[in-house]
């Protein structure tokens, strides 16, 4: 597939929306950022900055006129309250495949979380790694839509032939601050070479991917990741000697680290 030239990127405001800002351009990328939230700082060159709702279809569809594909990052990034994750995150993602095909664009790649997969089993030493056709398993709200989100994208694909890569984010941060995120980290640079390989990889249809970096201590199988040409460049463990000491390891008798959704699993409800 060509590089694409105009991208919508929405949740723009948000932390890995603010760092694609940087991180897209040299890729070839114009950007017209998204968000309900003002864009700190303003359009900067190349950019054009949109600020609206998911909720409002009008501006939305304006939003993704003219732009060749869109990277769906907006909505509530973590556990809240079923109403908030209804409006936001499904609803919200509904109206935003509605414009994408109204529009005619034909690639999305949508920010789906491992928290879709949270309530499985996290692999022990020598255990294959957890692959992208495991079962849904959601460990909250937030991953439930989520769920919604690679589901929707599927039926645009068999329905409308509208592509999209959903890509189940671990943890992306400058650098790992947790034990957990020696397995989950996805440098900011490892993301921006992988939503490229999404963006422009031919053929993808409906492809679930996780997203992280070449871990050493890596939970899940990148195998769908690098078939779309990905090749992550950095792992986290640099970064375990430090964690490890100040944390200590993972214990296997706490359910928060038994599972790939990490204390999400058992948190309380909000």
């Amino acid at each position: 597939m060509p590089t694409p030239r105009t991208i919508l990127l929405t949740g723009a405001a948000g932390g890995l929306g603010t760092l694609l800002r940087d991180l897209l351009p040299p890729y070839g990328y114009a950007l017209r950022l998204f968000d309900v939230a003002p864009v700190p700082g303003g359009a900067g060159p190349d950019e054009e900055v949109v600020t609206a709702d998911l909720a409002d279809r009008a501006a939305l569809r304006e939003a993704v006129r003219g732009t060749d594909a869109v990277v769906h990052l907006a909505g509530i990034s973590g556990e809240a309250p079923f109403e908030q994750i209804l409006r936001a995150n499904i609803e919200g993602t509904y109206h935003l495949y509605e414009a994408a095909l109204a529009e005619g664009v034909r690639r999305v790649v949508f920010a789906s979380s491992n928290h879709a997969v949270g309530f499985t089993p996290r692999p022990g030493d020598g255990d294959p790694l957890i692959p992208v056709h495991t079962p849904h398993r959601p460990d909250t709200f937030y991953g439930l839509s989520k769920n919604f989100g690679e589901d929707l994208a599927q039926l645009y694909w068999d329905r409308h032939g509208l592509e999209t890569v959903s890509v189940r984010i671990g943890s992306c941060f400058p650098e790992p601050t947790t034990v957990r995120m020696l397995s989950t980290w996805l440098s900011p640079a490892d993301a921006a070479r992988l939503l490229h390989a999404a963006l422009t990889a031919e053929g993808v249809g409906h492809t679930v991917v996780y997203g992280s970096s070449a871990n050493t201590r890596l939970w899940w199988d990148l195998a769908s990741a690098r078939a779309l040409g990905y090749t992550p460049q950095d792992d986290s463990e640099p970064y375990a000697a430090r964690l490890l000491a100040e944390h200590g390891d993972l214990r296997p008798d706490d359910p928060a680290h038994t599972r790939l959704g990490g204390d999400f699993t058992t948190a309380p409800a909000p």
